[in-house]
């Protein structure tokens, strides 16, 4: 049987006792339907898991027992930094899960001309905290001990401004497919718009900043499908899946 882990954004000192807070303690009992004696993992994103059980469930709360601490989790062969256009809904919600389980490091969510959702002020801060839990969701599911970092959204002109040098757009009318680009560095930061692509305009910005379009294959993927193809395509040509 599969051990459950959960993520607690709290220190994990081992030997010590720790009672959660609302939310975990609601997800533990109610959702993973743990009591007194089952053990789980923890980890709070430092790189470590670490062992737990389940010490006591009452009107006080949920109090769990925190043992050792587990291996350090390996840093990425390939550190895969993603920007995003952001997508209407459950496809952004798809494309982050997706692809923080194909392990990438960092993700930019991007305003772009064809972005469907306006966001700003406190919508804006509620859907990035959805997304984080997202990431999270993913990370407990995966067994990642690190959690990706998640960025403010910006405005793609802003976000190609300050771009790594040599930064990869997927862009279905490229020359050169992506499995026949040079094997990169140690991290490779990957362009991918939302529904429709980017505009003409976007793509000449992009191009006058250094991003080199790459193509996949014969086929034009879905918004939410185009990272998580292209993720996997590296991640087996130079990154964790080449084991």
């Amino acid at each position: 049987m599969r051990i459950p882990r959960v993520y607690l954004d709290h220190p994990l000192d081992p030997q010590t006792e720790l009672r959660l807070p609302q939310g975990p303690a609601r997800h533990l009992t109610q959702v993973l339907r743990l009591g007194p004696g089952d053990g789980l993992a923890c980890f709070n994103g430092d790189g470590r898991d670490r062992a737990a059980q389940v010490a006591a469930v009452g009107r006080a709360g949920v109090v769990l027992a925190i043992g050792a601490a587990g291996a350090v989790e390996p840093a990425p062969v390939l550190r895969i930094v993603l920007g995003l256009g952001i997508s209407r809904g459950e496809r952004m919600d798809y494309a982050i899960q997706k692809a923080v389980e194909l392990g990438v490091a960092g993700l930019w969510p991007l305003f772009t001309e064809r972005s469907m959702v306006q966001l700003q002020g406190e919508r804006l801060q509620r859907r990035l905290e959805h997304w984080r839990g997202v990431s999270i969701g993913a990370c407990e599911q995966s067994g990642r001990r690190r959690l990706p970092a998640l960025a403010d959204a910006l405005p793609l002109a802003e976000w190609l401004a300050a771009a790594a040098p040599g930064t990869l757009l997927l862009d279905p009318r490229a020359p050169q497919a992506l499995a026949q680009w040079a094997p990169p560095g140690p991290e490779v930061t990957l362009l991918v718009g939302p529904e429709g692509g980017l505009s003409p305009r976007e793509l000449d910005l992009a191009h006058r900043h250094g991003v080199v379009g790459v193509r996949l294959g014969p086929r034009i993927l879905r918004a939410e499908t185009a990272p998580l193809a292209a993720i996997a395509v590296l991640q087996a040509l130079w990154g964790d899946l080449r084991d």
